[in-house]
């Protein structure tokens, strides 16, 4: 999650090669720019997914303690993503992780059934122990989202900018649906290095942004998903129980 090529809006530079999402670096090679990203192609565990028959179990409930903040938006060049102070977290099954940053891709990297949403927000978390947690939010195109609104019309364009908007206090959990059942499974990081064991929450209920605000996303950064991987061995699970 580190900076950025500046010539291209889809290129992510680390101390030795670029990656992003054209043909030459994208998701197809990753494996091969860099010996650090052979679970790219190696692994077995990984995501996005697409979620299609998850077994209904009674699951620990996720408790959500997110703090209001002001706003360090930045465009690293291959997302949007805004940097999250200390103090945010959420706890699950006694396990506490914190939250680090959000981040947005267009269209949505995980898919349900096979349908793809118009974007998707990625939440990420960090336990002591070093455990990912990721809570995957759907975006479809529907009404006006108000939440979004007063950080959204500061999007930087340009590969290596950020702002500091401190005249925006936010708080994350405005952003989120009201239900909180979820889709769960381990997988990966979606990007190199696609680190394993990361412990993925996605929100069965999407929520809506309008045309409007969804363009002004892909005019900056279209195509920053990488596609649906397999769930091999892995278990899929939701908290949505059949009516009894």
């Amino acid at each position: 999650m580190n900076y950025h090529e500046k010539t291209k809006k889809t290129a992510h530079h680390t101390e030795t090669v670029c990656w992003g999402y054209e043909a030459e670096n994208g998701p197809d090679v990753w494996e091969r720019l860099n010996p650090e990203y052979r679970l790219c192609g190696a692994g077995t565990h990984q995501s996005p997914i697409d979620i299609v028959n998850p077994t209904p179990t009674k699951l620990p409930i996720i408790t959500f303690n997110y703090q209001s903040t002001s706003l360090n938006i930045r465009n690293t060049g291959n997302t949007i993503e805004i940097v999250y102070p200390e103090g945010s977290w959420i706890e699950v099954d006694r396990m506490k992780y914190h939250l680090l940053q959000f981040h947005f891709h267009a269209p949505s990297e995980h898919t349900v059934s096979g349908y793809p949403y118009d974007m998707e927000m990625h939440l990420v978390h960090k336990s002591e122990d070093g455990t990912l947690a990721v809570i995957g939010i759907l975006i479809e195109n529907g009404s006006t989202n108000t939440a979004f609104a007063p950080f959204w019309q500061h999007l930087p364009s340009v590969p290596g900018e950020s702002e500091q908007i401190g005249d925006v206090i936010l708080n994350i959990l405005d952003l989120l649906p009201s239900s909180k059942h979820t889709y769960r499974y381990t997988g990966s990081l979606t990007t190199p290095p696609c680190s394993e064991g990361v412990k993925w929450f996605v929100l069965t209920t999407p929520i809506e942004m309008s045309h409007s605000q969804i363009a002004a996303f892909k005019t900056i950064l279209y195509g920053n998903n990488r596609p649906v991987q397999p769930l091999n061995d892995r278990e899929l699970f939701t908290d949505v129980l059949p009516d009894s």
